[in-house]
């Protein structure tokens, strides 16, 4: 097994009204694409936020590379510098991300920030906008693009500085069928140890063709853990997990029978 890329001890964090995660513990293999399921309220969102350091456990410890991720940390300007240049974060709405003139200007912002000669960047952003299909879209203005067509900016940003790790919340939410094709493809050509992939997701669907191993999230708390095949193919485990829910149908017969059915969260 790799050595872990992020490593969770004991780690809680509250809201007012709830508690995000409780006691977690959890570890995610350097190369490996991991996917949090759970319904709404399970923890997934605020786990990516922490390991984004974007926020901190009240209780317990989280590792960066055997690192601990403290707000004392990032005000160490070179430690920031070097795990912003190494983790990304893409968030489910792109538009809390997305606040530059121009798509160009848009993916650009990270490198200029990190002050790359002005070729690199000029390079490094055409390739990042030809990666993601969006080079025709180099002069728009981000906050009048279709929502799959901001979800490709956002990654292309990120993807820009070629990140050791990806941190990705719900990407294909909203989207139309080929842009979440496009998505799915992209989080498919991460599979071979290139990239440490963290996603949290709703859609059993993709789950297969997009990650190495889940984890079931449920109540701040890891419920279950395996490959995708076992997870998926464990039906009560996802009922349990409310990812499942048993309608019935009445047949031509006159009987009727409960039957599983994907859970779709709307958003």
């Amino acid at each position: 097994m790799p050595a872990p890329t992020f490593e969770l001890q004991d780690v809680t964090y509250r809201y007012e009204h709830a508690v995000a995660l409780d006691g977690l513990n959890l570890a995610i293999p350097s190369g490996r694409r991991m996917t949090l399921l759970g319904p709404n309220g399970s923890g997934k969102s605020t786990l990516l936020r922490m390991l984004d350091g974007l926020c901190f456990p009240q209780i317990g410890i989280v590792l960066f590379r055997g690192e601990p991720l403290t707000s004392e940390r990032f005000s160490n300007e070179p430690f920031s510098f070097r795990f912003r240049q190494q983790t990304g974060f893409v968030f489910q709405n792109p538009d809390v991300q997305l606040f530059s003139a121009t798509v160009f200007d848009e993916v650009a912002f990270g490198p200029l920030q990190l002050r790359w000669p002005k070729e690199q960047i000029r390079r490094k952003v055409e390739e990042s906008l030809d990666q993601m299909e969006i080079a025709h879209l180099r002069s728009r203005t981000p906050q009048y693009l279709s929502m799959g067509e901001k979800k490709r900016v956002a990654l292309a940003s990120v993807l820009v500085l070629d990140p050791e790790t990806l941190l990705l919340d719900e990407p294909t939410a909203g989207l139309d069928p080929r842009s979440e094709s496009r998505m799915i493809d992209f989080l498919a050509r991460c599979g071979h140890g290139s990239k440490t992939v963290v996603i949290a997701t709703h859609d059993l669907d993709i789950v297969e063709d997009i990650s190495d191993f889940c984890c079931i999230f449920q109540n701040g708390r890891v419920l279950a853990e395996g490959t995708p095949p076992a997870i998926l193919g464990n039906t009560s485990l996802l009922e349990q997990a409310n990812l499942l829910h048993s309608h019935l149908h009445t047949h031509s017969s006159g009987e009727a029978h409960a039957h599983p059915h994907l859970h779709r969260h709307q958003h």
